[in-house]
């Protein structure tokens, strides 16, 4: 299969990429690591007029940590992260989240920034970095902006991104000290996107309980907090049911459709399995 006609550039700076963008509008888009607009190019799913290339924008690809926050340029490669070892040191859950994207092949050049800016439904690093906290950083006409995790995805491949900004950087905070974490997914093959994932953060509270993180992601429109399963943790957490509990709670809020791929009911069934299991390693890795 062959794309559609487009032009194409190829900036070697930031502010470039943006004014492409923004001459262009909507009929613009970014190629990053090409692992999913290559295909839909393809298919002839998406028809942009012009493909603005960021592969040889520097800035754009960089790892660091910085008083105690990770900062990932958007161009990283995702192998690059599932191989550093301060994010294994640091963010774990990021690390071993990677770890089932695809293969590695696709690892060595999807980009983390590509995935984020998709918001593919069914994809591991937007919900990591929802559970995470994370902060996005834009680049627009006007500037710089930072967005939220819980700002940044808007809906199935949407997010709060401008049809002319770009996303520049990720920065995520340090977890807290003594911070337990479950990352379990379900595919149809190895390699597949998730039928059903389950991010867990399990902290120390200040009363003697936990603050917890529950996000899920394969069950709608992208990743959501499974807010109920997140207050049975926190309330009862070292309880022997209370993992059980959870994932209980978060298949009862949880709404997946029937697809080709899984129908409603097994989906439910996952998330209850795969929450609960999450907790639970995330228990064992506090120590309990």
């Amino acid at each position: 299969m062959k794309p559609p006609p487009f032009a194409y550039e190829c900036p070697t700076e930031v502010a470039d990429a943006v004014a492409l963008l923004a001459a262009h509008g909507g009929d613009a888009r970014p190629l990053a690591g090409g692992q999913s607009l290559v295909p839909l190019l393809n298919f002839r799913l998406a028809r942009p007029a012009m493909l603005v290339d960021l592969n040889r924008i520097e800035a754009l690809r960089s790892v660091a940590v910085e008083g105690g926050v990770l900062r990932i340029g958007a161009m990283t490669r995702q192998a690059e992260i599932e191989a550093d070892a301060a994010v294994a040191r640091g963010w774990p859950i990021l690390t071993e989240a990677i770890g089932h994207i695809a293969h590695p092949q696709i690892r060595n050049r999807g980009t983390v920034g590509g995935s984020l800016a998709l918001n593919d439904p069914a994809a591991e690093l937007p919900a990591v970095m929802l559970a995470l906290d994370a902060e996005m950083r834009a680049q627009g006409p006007v500037g710089q902006r930072s967005i939220a995790a819980h700002d940044f995805f808007a809906g199935t491949m949407e997010t709060a991104l401008a049809p002319d900004e770009l996303l520049t950087e990720i920065r995520v905070p340090a977890l807290p000290a003594g911070t337990g974490w479950g990352f379990e997914e379900a595919a149809r093959r190895a390699g597949d996107f998730a039928l059903v994932a389950a991010c867990v953060l399990l902290s120390p509270g200040t009363d003697g309980g936990l603050a917890a993180r529950v996000v899920l992601t394969g069950i709608g429109a992208g990743p959501a907090r499974a807010r109920e399963a997140e207050a049975i943790l926190a309330e009862r957490g070292w309880g022997a049911d209370a993992c059980e509990a959870a994932g209980a709670a978060a298949a009862a809020a949880s709404e997946p459709a029937d697809d080709p791929h899984a129908p409603a009911w097994y989906r439910r069934r996952l998330v209850a399995a795969l929450t609960a299991r999450a907790s639970r390693r995330a228990l064992q890795r506090m120590g309990r």
